[in-house]
């Protein structure tokens, strides 16, 4: 069983924002194979479907993203999931805007929310789809980048990588991560 997690935020007032691309990613796998995200536990929405005849448990931790972990971890404990079968899919600055990054293990970077989730799991083992949102220009705020609303000209790029973050997870489910990392990176 795969547990494929998205970060973001939970409040209406960060939905369109670059740190809710997670949330976006697990809309669109939830959208392409009719799983609904509906469940309440866990400090979370969750839901639970099949991908390429893989169990799978869609999660959108409903803990702000600094706390993202809390909610992982008491899911990963409930159905006992390895950490090679998570999948954390999030926003990242060093990514170039609209790409991704498929990664098997590493740490948190300067990431709050998977700062939150490598301390909740005590471990970096497991794959990750880093969603490329690209770094604020001139002096603009970081937080503010993050959590602001996006700029016109960013959003179809933005779309695009979510959409290819949603392939890397499928490619992760089906083939594994070494080639979803040579396919996508």
């Amino acid at each position: 069983m795969y547990l494929i997690v998205g970060l973001g935020n939970p409040e209406e007032d960060y939905a369109n924002t670059r740190h809710n691309m997670g949330f976006h990613t697990i809309n669109k796998i939830a959208a392409q194979y009719n799983i609904e995200v509906t469940r309440k536990n866990f400090k979370g929405l969750y839901g639970k479907g099949i991908i390429e005849e893989e169990n799978v448990i869609l999660l959108k931790p409903q803990t702000f993203m600094n706390l993202s972990g809390e909610s992982i971890k008491e899911i990963v404990k409930f159905y006992k999931i390895k950490p090679e079968e998570i999948i954390v899919i999030y926003d990242d600055i060093d990514v170039d805007l609209g790409t991704i990054k498929v990664k098997k293990i590493g740490g948190a970077g300067t990431h709050n929310g998977m700062k939150s989730v490598v301390c909740e799991l005590a471990t970096k083992n497991f794959p990750r789809v880093k969603v490329g949102i690209g770094k604020p220009q001139g002096n603009q705020d970081l937080i503010e980048y993050v959590i602001g609303a996006i700029p016109e000209e960013d959003k179809e790029k933005l779309e695009q990588a979510t959409t290819l973050a949603k392939e890397a997870v499928i490619e992760i489910i089906k083939n594994g991560i070494d080639k979803a990392m040579n396919k996508f990176n």
